[in-house]
C-alpha cells in the first residue's frame, strides 16, 4: 500500500455541498441554474458550515446525461456562463476559506464531441485510437453496448451507459481480441495524456480538484483492477509534481483499490456490496422509526472496506446525490434529523446533496428530463423561499429546467434558516459539532461496539473520544458500559451510572 499520497490540509475536516447546477440558482430567468447563481449562494452554504463544494459536470454538452456527455472539457456549457463565470466562483470560494472540486468524467464524451468526430473518420488520423473501436461493423464489443453504422468507418464503437457515451481508449489490461489495444499503446497513452491536460488546465485555473466520475471503469478486461489501479498511479505522479494539493475522489466504491491508485477519499456507491441503502432506502430502512431494518451488512461491508485502507478510513458516504432517491421519500423530519448524527460523525468527507439539508422531497411522476429518468424526481429545483418559483428563477413556471415540489408545506431554506428548530439548523449544529471536535472529524478512528439498535461506535483521535450512539428506533434503549459528558444530542439522552439513556428517534454524543 501507498502510504506516501499527500493529503491537502483541508480535506481533514472537509464538509461538502454537492450542487447540481442547473437546479439550485437561476440568475438570467431561463429557468436553468448558472454558475453565478452559485456564487450568488456562496454565503448561504458557508454559513451552514460546509466548506467545500463539489460541482456536478458544467462543460459544453448536448446534455442527453445532465452533462455526463461532455462535448468540449475546457468550455463551461453557455447556458451556465463562461469560462471566467467559474474562474470568478473559484476566487470567490477561496476568499471565503471554501474549496470547488469539479466532476470530471473520464470514462467518455458525447458523440458531439471534436474527438469522436475525427474518430469516425475512415481515413487514419490522431483520434482514431482515442475510443474503443472493433475492428468489424459486425462485430461488437462483448459485455459492451456499441454504436455502429453511423459513420464511413468500419467497427463498432463501445458505449459506456447510454448510447450516445462512446468509451474512451486506455487499454486493455487483458487484450483479446486485435482490436483491444494494451494499456501501453499510442491511442491508450495518447487518452491518459489528453486526460492531464484537461486536468492540468482547469487546477492552473482555479479548481481545488476532482470527484472522478466511474474512477474504476476506465481499463477494460481489468477483472481486479491492476490496469485501472496503475492508470491512476500514472496520474497521481502527474499531480504529486505538478498540483500536489489538487484533491481527488473516486467514485469507485473500492477504497482499497482507489486509495492505493492515489485517490484521497472514495465514495461509497448506492449500488453494490456496499450495502449503503439499508440504511436510508429499502423498504425497512435501518433509519427508520419503525425499528425494523438492519444495519448489520452495512457496518460489516464498511469495516471491512475501512481494514483494507490500513486504517486510513477515507470513506465518504453522501446523503445523496444526483442519481438516488431523496432522503425524503423514506424518511421522515425526525429520521432525517438522526440519519443527519449519523452521516456528520463517521470518517471520510460527508457529503449533502443540495436541499437534503432542508429535506426536500423527491418529485414524483416527473417525465424524465435529460436523461434523468426515475432519477428526474430528485433533480428538481432548490427551494430557497416561499416566493415566486420558491426563489430559484424569475422565469415563468413553464420554463423551469425540472418542475418544482408543488406541495403547500414544500420546505424552503430561508424559512429554516430562520427557525432553531428546523432541520438546517440542525444539520448546522451538527456540522458545527464535527468541526469543534477532532475525534468526529475525517481522520478520526472509529470501532463499532454495537450494529443493531441503538447504532454505537467510538470516534477517536490522540487528543478526544467520543462515544456517538444512534437510536433510529421509537423505542428508548439503555446503553451500558459508557461512561462520560454528554456534549450534543439530538433528540434527548443522558448519561449517569456508566450508561446512555437515550429516547426514541435520537443520537447523542459522549466525550468519554
Amino acid at each position: 500500500m501507498n502510504n506516501t499520497i499527500h493529503q491537502p490540509e483541508w480535506l481533514d475536516n472537509a464538509v461538502f455541498y454537492e450542487i447540481y447546477p442547473q437546479s439550485f440558482n437561476d440568475t438570467n430567468a431561463d429557468g436553468i441554474g448558472d454558475i453565478n447563481g452559485i456564487t450568488e449562494k456562496l454565503d448561504y452554504i458557508q454559513e451552514l458550515g460546509c466548506t467545500a463544494i463539489w460541482l456536478n459536470p458544467c462543460f459544453k454538452s448536448p446534455f442527453g446525461d445532465a452533462g455526463y456527455d461532455v462535448e468540449d472539457y475546457y468550455t463551461v456549457a453557455p447556458r451556465y456562463g463562461t469560462n471566467e463565470d467559474l474562474v470568478r466562483l473559484f476566487n470567490k470560494a477561496h476568499k471565503r476559506g471554501m474549496h470547488v472540486i469539479l466532476d470530471l468524467v473520464p470514462g467518455h464524451t458525447a458523440v458531439t464531441h471534436e474527438w469522436f468526430k475525427q474518430s469516425m473518420k475512415a481515413q487514419r488520423n490522431e483520434f482514431t485510437d482515442r475510443y474503443v473501436w472493433t475492428d468489424s461493423i459486425w462485430e461488437e464489443p462483448q459485455g459492451m453496448g456499441c454504436i455502429r453504422g453511423i459513420s464511413d468507418r468500419d467497427g463498432s464503437c463501445a458505449v459506456n451507459f447510454f448510447s450516445h457515451q462512446p468509451a474512451l481508449n486506455y487499454g486493455f489490461y487483458k487484450p483479446e481480441r486485435p482490436w483491444q489495444q494494451p494499456m501501453d499503446a499510442p491511442g491508450p497513452v495518447a487518452t491518459r495524456e489528453a486526460l492531464k491536460d484537461i486536468m492540468r488546465f482547469w487546477l492552473s485555473a482555479g479548481c481545488d480538484g476532482f470527484r472522478v466520475d466511474m474512477a474504476g471503469s476506465l481499463v477494460k478486461h481489468d477483472e481486479d483492477s491492476k490496469g485501472t489501479i496503475a492508470l491512476w498511479q500514472n496520474i497521481r505522479a502527474f499531480l504529486d509534481e505538478e498540483f500536489p494539493d489538487a484533491a481527488m475522489i473516486s467514485e469507485w466504491g473500492e477504497p482499497d483499490k482507489s486509495i492505493i491508485g492515489g485517490f484521497h477519499m472514495d465514495f461509497l456507491l448506492h449500488f453494490g456490496p456496499s450495502h449503503y441503502n439499508d440504511l436510508f432506502r429499502c423498504a425497512e430502512p435501518y433509519f427508520s422509526k419503525r425499528g425494523k431494518g438492519s444495519a448489520k451488512e452495512f457496518v460489516e461491508a464498511y469495516k471491512k472496506n475501512y481494514d483494507k485502507t490500513n486504517g486510513k478510513g477515507l470513506i465518504c458516504i453522501p446523503s445523496g446525490n444526483h442519481d438516488m432517491d431523496r432522503l425524503a421519500r423514506t424518511l421522515d423530519l425526525d429520521e432525517l434529523r438522526v440519519a443527519f448524527a449519523f452521516l456528520l460523525s463517521m470518517p471520510g468527507a460527508p457529503f449533502i446533496y443540495y436541499g437534503d439539508e432542508i429535506g426536500m422531497r423527491y418529485v414524483e411522476g416527473l417525465t424524465s428530463v435529460e436523461g434523468g429518468y426515475g432519477r428526474t424526481g430528485s433533480r428538481s429545483p432548490m427551494q430557497w423561499n416561499k416566493g415566486l418559483n420558491a426563489g430559484f428563477s424569475s422565469a415563468p413556471k413553464s420554463k423551469l429546467y425540472i418542475q418544482q415540489d408543488e406541495s403547500p408545506d414544500r420546505p424552503d431554506a430561508e424559512s429554516q434558516t430562520a427557525d432553531e428548530t428546523s432541520l438546517r439548523s440542525e444539520v448546522k449544529r451538527l456540522i458545527a459539532l464535527r468541526m469543534s471536535n477532532p475525534a468526529l472529524q475525517s481522520k478520526g478512528k472509529i470501532e463499532f461496539i454495537s450494529d443493531g439498535y441503538p447504532l454505537v461506535y467510538k470516534r477517536s483521535c490522540e487528543s478526544q473520544s467520543i462515544a456517538v450512539v444512534i437510536n433510529p428506533s421509537a423505542q428508548s434503549a439503555i446503553v451500558p458500559g459508557i461512561s462520560g459528558r454528554v456534549i450534543y444530542t439530538v433528540g434527548g439522552a443522558s448519561a449517569e451510572g456508566g450508561a446512555v439513556t437515550v429516547q426514541g428517534c435520537s443520537a447523542a454524543f459522549i466525550e468519554l
